[in-house]
């Protein structure tokens, strides 16, 4: 069924870049709700950017400007673009999905909590930004 598979993180310095692919597979991703989550030891899980059902894309505050997530329906493949890279960005990066009807507002995923409003989800890549 439904499967996601991330990858592309790894160790960049301070201002780097790094493109994170989430490879879906056991459905059709444009008709869900995906989105990347990030947790770093001792936080919460939070939305970093989300494409919803009908397209639209929702990004949390501080990714503004430097992150950009697509969706490639061609081949099934989710991307977190990330450029100006901090050390605060360091965390395990998640992708996930969800079916109709979701959301991919970062104010619903802050109050409900991700894995409530996700279904699916990959195993994680580790982002880690050095100074």
């Amino acid at each position: 069924e439904v499967q996601l598979v991330e990858s592309g993180g790894g160790l960049v310095q301070l201002g780097g870049s790094l493109r994170l692919s989430c490879a879906a597979s056991g459905f059709t991703p444009s008709g869900f709700c995906m989105g990347w989550f990030r947790q770093a030891p001792g936080q919460e899980r939070e939305g970093v950017a989300t494409i919803d059902s009908d397209g639209r894309t929702h990004y949390e505050d501080s990714v503004v400007g430097r992150f950009t997530v697509s969706l490639d329906n061609a081949k099934n493949t989710l991307y977190l673009q990330m450029t100006g890279l901090k050390p605060e960005d360091t965390a395990m990066y998640y992708c996930a999905a969800e079916t109709r009807p979701c959301t991919g507002l970062m104010s619903a995923i802050k109050a409900i909590g991700a894995a409530r409003l996700y279904k699916y989800w990959g195993q994680g890549t580790q982002v880690t930004v050095s100074s």
